[in-house]
């Protein structure tokens, strides 16, 4: 049977066996108790603390460089195809079409001062015919006495090679070139400032200007 102990820490008689008899501590009138007195726990022994190991510091690691696949070699597959030969071309040469340069412009100033002009290769001077509707190209029709000129009183032409104006008679009345008679079917020179006349009675008359 186990022992009356006093419980209380602060007493003498803290966990010192009394009689079973009794009922409270003689010192501190603390009521007893079964206290069991603690059981020493056993020392460990010390462990062996464990040694430090030396720690080698790494050397830095490097990329390595890229490595560049080498091309496999393919050998060349021989072609078989059979190509025909084309016959060459020959080059088009482009077609160049020079434009005729620009006659110069021939004026016949009528004393009553109307104007006629032409430009050309080739024309005739005269007036209009009531039976054939084809108007000469310096048409004269309606000046004063233009009975006196004649359908086709006389034909104008340029000539390339004295780069100028020629006039030539093929009236019934004739035509005077600055006062002077012109033969029929022959060539004249027509200049700038000329005076012409048609016809003798000096009615029908023109100043001549070349431009």
């Amino acid at each position: 049977m186990p022992a009356n102990r006093c419980p209380n820490p602060s007493c003498e008689y803290f966990n010192r066996a009394l009689p079973n008899s009794a009922k409270v501590c003689p010192w501190c009138s603390t009521p007893l108790g079964n206290v069991v007195a603690p059981t020493p726990t056993p020392s460990r022994p010390n462990s062996p603390q464990p040694i430090p190991q030396q720690v080698t510091p790494q050397q830095p690691v490097h990329p390595s460089p890229p490595v560049t696949p080498q091309p496999t070699y393919q050998p060349p597959v021989e072609d078989r195809t059979n190509y025909q030969q084309r016959p060459p071309v020959q080059p088009i040469q482009p077609t160049y079409n020079p434009q005729p340069p620009r006659l110069p412009l021939l004026k016949f100033i009528h004393s009553s001062g109307r104007e006629f002009q032409w430009s050309g290769e080739a024309g005739f001077i005269g007036r209009r015919s009531k039976t054939v509707n084809i108007p000469p190209e310096i048409d004269l029709t309606g000046i004063p006495n233009e009975g006196i000129v004649s359908r086709r009183h006389a034909r104008v032409s340029w000539d390339w090679s004295q780069s100028s104006y020629m006039i030539v008679d093929m009236s019934t009345n004739g035509i005077y070139l600055n006062g002077t008679a012109l033969s029929p079917g022959v060539q004249y020179r027509l200049m700038n400032g000329d005076l012409l006349q048609f016809g003798q009675e000096n009615l029908v008359r023109f100043s001549v200007y070349v431009m």
